[in-house]
């Protein structure tokens, strides 16, 4: 078996019989499973025509087996039974990770895709190579050169940024404030927590999973992916825990970073870097609502992001206030727990119909995974590109449209279908039903997943969903604007993270004393989401308006803003530069187009 990250690729010879064959082939994802069969057995016939995912438009929910009419379906098994055992009885020979019919099955799987988007297929599919991976040495360019690099995080986006600078050969050290790696998954412990976005879509290109329990895999999952690439690769000997960055200080003469650290002993501590990667995340500084009285409470308040170690909530009164993601998996989670829950809603979330939430992976599906050579990968790839464009097209503002809540015809036709799926799960709660509807377009902000679950919570007799606005908190419990007094055990604040306050509470001073957060004055912007005029050799990943809303993939964005990084640190080291600046024309030229987009999205 190879070692580091290149054990996820490993599978098992084949010895099932036919029926067994049979049988997994009956839980396979079609599409993924035939281009990972032709370029195994360099069959094109497994690519024919009629087997081509159609092109179609996503709606509120995914078409099962990418669109595929029924006797396509059956032909595609047919077909992919005969390869399997045609490879079983062959001895199940080792795949060629440059297989002819690749870029084939790449367009087979993408369709319509013109040649321009050939090298993200091939980046995300990362055969026959890791095309993310760095093609220079340090010890090559600039052997000599006294060059560091600090990154600030080991959630996914640091162990992402600090694996490429190892590829490279150029020294770094990661800051964590934590204890260990995963950042927001390492942070976020509370009941139910888990994936919003496909598993497979949501790990390294350079370091794919194939054996994910669960079509969203749970916080503890995702964090012991992180752990293991860390562990495999050189990464957690470079990584310096439970030591927080305070701040970032450029020093113009030398053209060096000055990192101040505080670790957990309150010691302080200042060392110098030749250039910063930042991998802080967005989810990672709680927000709280401004409500009188937070402290004032005589039972246990916390946000859903610091969920106390051992709290035990059985037969208490428990108040969730937020409706959003956070809320959405604790609620139908410690519902059969409490005597009573009161969820606070400002606005209603849009849910996407999501049946197989909480789904594990199907048995004949697992197998599969571990016995079809990179199968894994082409159904990571078949889900990237669903994502791709994903709901973009839905959120699409259209100026001769008129309606008090979408924004355009595809838009009110996402709304229509989400309504009718609200409709269905509340027939018979028509007072729920009111206060679910959402009154804004669906896409104006994230849509989260519904399997069913979170109408069945809020049904049950000892639940109740309170739209009053919170006046105040008292000893007891929660006051809401109709002078209602909700008296409660337990207070979890499910509101959401400080996502726009970039790198904060971190200061960072650049060229010429320049404050960064006097700077932004709370309007964060970035060139690509990753540089700012003047703050020479500082990158940042998961940058100003980089979010994901509706479509693309946060692992994606982190991975280009950590090559970018690389690239531009290779320009460093090669051309002999102390400092790379971004200019400020080419700076406000990109946020002028990303705020003409904007304006044409419904969050816009």
């Amino acid at each position: 078996m190879p070692g580091g990250v290149g054990k996820l690729d490993h599978v098992e010879p084949i010895v099932a019989s036919n029926a067994e064959i049979v049988a997994a082939v009956k839980d396979a994802d079609l599409p993924a499973l035939l281009a990972a069969l032709a370029t195994l057995t360099n069959d094109e016939g497994l690519l024919a025509d009629d087997l081509q995912p159609p092109p179609s438009r996503m709606g509120a929910s995914i078409k099962p087996q990418g669109g595929l009419s029924q006797e396509a379906q059956e032909r595609a098994r047919e077909l992919a039974v005969r390869a399997l055992i045609d490879y079983r009885d062959r001895g199940s020979p080792p795949p060629d990770p440059a297989a002819p019919l690749l870029e084939r099955a790449m367009k087979f799987l993408a369709r319509g895709t013109g040649e321009e988007y050939v090298p993200l297929l091939k980046h995300e599919l990362a055969l026959p190579r890791d095309l993310g991976a760095p093609d220079w040495r340090k010890a090559d360019i600039a052997p000599d050169r006294d060059f560091s690099v600090a990154v600030i995080g080991a959630g996914l986006s640091g162990v992402a940024a600090a694996y490429r600078l190892g590829q490279a050969g150029v020294p770094y050290k990661v800051f964590e404030r934590n204890s260990d790696v995963g950042g927001v998954w390492w942070e976020n412990v509370y009941p139910g927590c888990r994936l919003d976005t496909p598993n497979f879509a949501y790990s390294y290109s350079f370091a794919q999973k194939q054996d994910w329990p669960e079509q969203f895999s749970r916080q503890v999952e995702i964090q012991k992916y992180v752990s293991a690439v860390a562990d495999d690769t050189s990464v957690r000997s470079n990584i310096e825990f439970d030591t927080e960055v305070v701040s970032l200080t450029y020093d113009d003469g030398s053209a060096h970073w000055l990192v101040e650290t505080r670790d957990k002993t309150g010691r302080i501590r200042k060392d110098r870097f030749s250039a910063i990667i930042t991998a802080t995340g967005q989810l990672n500084q709680p927000a709280f609502p401004d409500i009188a009285g937070l402290d004032a409470f005589g039972g246990q308040l916390f946000h859903s992001s610091r969920w106390p170690a051992g709290l035990d909530i059985s037969g208490k009164r428990v108040a969730v206030v937020g409706t959003g993601a956070s809320a959405y998996q604790i609620v139908p989670s410690i519902v059969d727990s409490v005597s009573a829950l009161l969820v606070f809603q400002r606005n209603p979330p849009w849910m996407l119909p999501t049946p197989t939430y909480h789904e594990r992976i199907r048995p004949g599906m697992a197998w599969l995974l571990r016995h079809v050579p990179y199968y894994g990968r082409w159904f990571r790839f078949w889900q990237f590109w669903i994502a791709a464009e994903g709901r973009l097209p839905l959120v699409e503002v259209e100026p001769d449209w008129d309606h008090p809540i979408s924004v355009g015809r595809a838009n009110e036709g996402l709304r229509l279908e989400c309504i009718e799926h609200l409709k269905a799960q509340l027939a018979d709660r028509p007072d729920l039903l009111e206060k679910m509807t959402p009154s804004y377009p669906p896409g104006a902000k994230r849509m989260l997943r519904d399997n069913g679950v979170w109408a069945a919570a809020l049904k049950q007799p000892h639940v109740s969903l309170i739209s009053d606005g919170i006046v105040r908190i008292d000893k007891r419990g929660i006051v809401t604007s109709d002078g209602t007094l909700h008296e409660v055990d337990v207070i979890v604040f499910a509101t959401g993270f400080q996502a726009s306050d970039y790198l904060m509470p971190i200061k960072v001073v650049g060229r010429s004393g320049k404050n960064l957060h006097n700077w932004w004055a709370g309007d964060c912007r970035a060139y690509l989401g990753i540089t700012m005029p003047g703050f020479p050799n500082l990158f940042m990943t998961g940058g100003p308006t980089t979010g994901a809303v509706v479509n693309g993939s946060a692992i994606f964005s982190a991975e280009c803003a950590v090559e970018y990084s690389l690239s531009a640190i290779h320009g460093l080291l090669s051309g002999g530069y102390a400092a790379m600046d971004i200019r400020q024309g080419p700076f406000d030229a990109y946020n002028t187009r990303v705020d003409a987009g904007n304006l044409t999205k419904a969050w816009g």
